[in-house]
């Protein structure tokens, strides 16, 4: 189900940050722009080029929520999870297209063509 990632793309991203660490985030963003999502040889190639571990580029990745390990849908569903939305029924409308997509909330369908997301108030 996985393809491989053209690591010529990777190379691309990577030629284009000097190796500092302060170029982490941009650099994901970057690659993430690149690639669309952030696959293990791109967080690999990442950690190298920065002479960090991956361990502590993973721990970037999961800190902040715009970052992507695995490939998002063409579409991208987002349900407001803020307190008025919550109380106003935003469980409800979750749970109907989880049921309608048949998938869970951070889930992608199989074909990619939908990801389903819940996020603080849109505002």
């Amino acid at each position: 189900m996985s393809e491989a990632i053209d690591g010529s793309r990777i190379n691309e991203v990577l030629s284009t940050f000097p190796r500092q660490r302060d170029n982490l985030i941009r650099l994901l963003q970057a690659m993430q722009s690149a690639v669309g999502y952030l696959p293990p040889e791109a967080v690999l190639a990442v950690a190298r080029h920065l002479k960090m571990s991956p361990a502590t580029v993973y721990s970037v990745i999961t800190f902040y929520a715009q970052f992507r390990l695995k490939p998002a849908g063409h579409h991208c569903v987002k349900v407001c999870w803020g307190t008025a939305c919550h109380v106003k029924g935003a469980a409800r409308v979750l749970e109907a297209l989880e049921n309608k997509l048949g998938i869970k909330k951070g889930e992608t369908t199989p074909d990619l063509e939908y990801s389903l997301e819940a996020e603080a108030c849109f505002g």
